[in-house]
């Protein structure tokens, strides 16, 4: 296993809602409003959450969900628990996250432009993931939000807002190696015009039974290997590699592939979009040979120059005296 140190986050995950426009055929967190299994995070329940990852020193607030629905049932969810929108309701436990010293990240799927921007005072990093550049994929086909032109486009938005920004790509849902290699490209290019993407993550699809891909076989920890090393060759060297280490048996081979980052490792709460694949210790990691070092959900470049979201400016301020977060 490769001897240099790999960076992680404390964080607390919050899956505010597990209802979205997109259908995606490999997706096993999503469900369809009214059919029981469906929720809107309570407010309580989130910011209990929150209020715990605070007491045990998690300095990163996980916002994840997906494209808010479009159907007026969700809206009238949405309304009941007392906010105009979705994202109010994010923007609400943001600042109730940077009140007990805990710095939002969110990934909300393609916002609109002012909602992007409320949002990005908030937070000291945000995300989406491009997945692929491919087409008209099978997997796609009821998600009209992922389209890659329009996740280019939010990707695009959010460096012109200066926010640091996490993307990757998604192994295994019908894509080809050349699908790969020209996805990994439009994000080396999207970074060399806006210099706002701090880390890329290559993430393997993982089947499930109750998904519609569930007989799809998944890459193999060779091609797995592959990619990050394909990865690691056409992005910028200021871009992190990050492996999911939930998601894989063979985090030694990723690290050494040209991986440097595992993203989040929560002590509060589980991995809520693959909940089958449990979230390594941190004794564990250290146990296997890793060099951890907690990093914030901001890279010291960015911190320097101060590409953050304003209202977090004073969480910054706090935390980032360790190593490298220094001019």
């Amino acid at each position: 296993m490769s001897a240099k140190p790999v960076t992680y986050t404390r964080n607390v995950f919050i899956p505010v809602t597990n209802m979205c426009r997109n259908n995606c055929a490999y997706c096993g967190f999503r469900r369809d409003i009214g059919s029981g299994e469906d929720y809107l995070m309570p407010p309580a329940d989130a910011k209990a959450l929150i209020a715990k990852a605070a007491g045990m020193g998690c300095t990163e607030a996980l916002f994840t969900y997906g494209d808010a629905p479009q159907d007026p049932r969700f809206r009238e969810r949405v309304r009941a628990i007392g906010y105009p929108s979705l994202t109010a309701y994010v923007h609400d436990l943001s600042l109730y996250a940077i009140s007990l010293g805990v710095m939002p990240h969110t990934n909300a799927g393609v916002l609109p432009a002012e909602e992007l921007r409320d949002l990005a005072d908030l937070n000291a990093s945000m995300g989406l993931m491009l997945e692929t550049t491919a087409k008209r994929l099978p997997a796609h086909s009821l998600s009209p939000l992922k389209d890659p032109e329009v996740r280019i486009r939010f990707i695009e938005e959010a460096g012109r807002l200066h926010m640091p920004f996490t993307t990757g790509i998604l192994v295994g849902i019908g894509e080809t190696w050349q699908d790969r290699k020209e996805s990994l490209e439009a994000i080396g290019d999207i970074h060399r015009k806006y210099d706002h993407i701090q880390e890329v993550i290559v993430q393997n699809f993982v089947p499930k039974p109750y998904i519609r891909m569930a007989n799809v076989e998944p890459p193999t920890p060779a091609d797995m290997v592959r990619v990050i090393r394909m990865a690691r060759d056409i992005l910028p060297d200021d871009v992190s590699l990050q492996a999911p280490p939930n998601l894989t048996d063979h985090l030694d081979e990723f690290l050494d592939a040209g991986a440097e980052d595992i993203g989040g490792i929560s002590p509060v709460t589980q991995d809520y979009i693959n909940p089958e694949c449990a979230w390594p210790s941190l004794d564990a990691l250290k146990a296997k040979g890793l060099r951890l070092r907690e990093r914030l959900p901001v890279y010291p470049k960015y911190v320097k120059r101060g590409w953050y979201g304003k209202m977090v400016k004073p969480l910054i301020e706090k935390y980032a005296d360790g190593e490298g977060y220094r001019a």
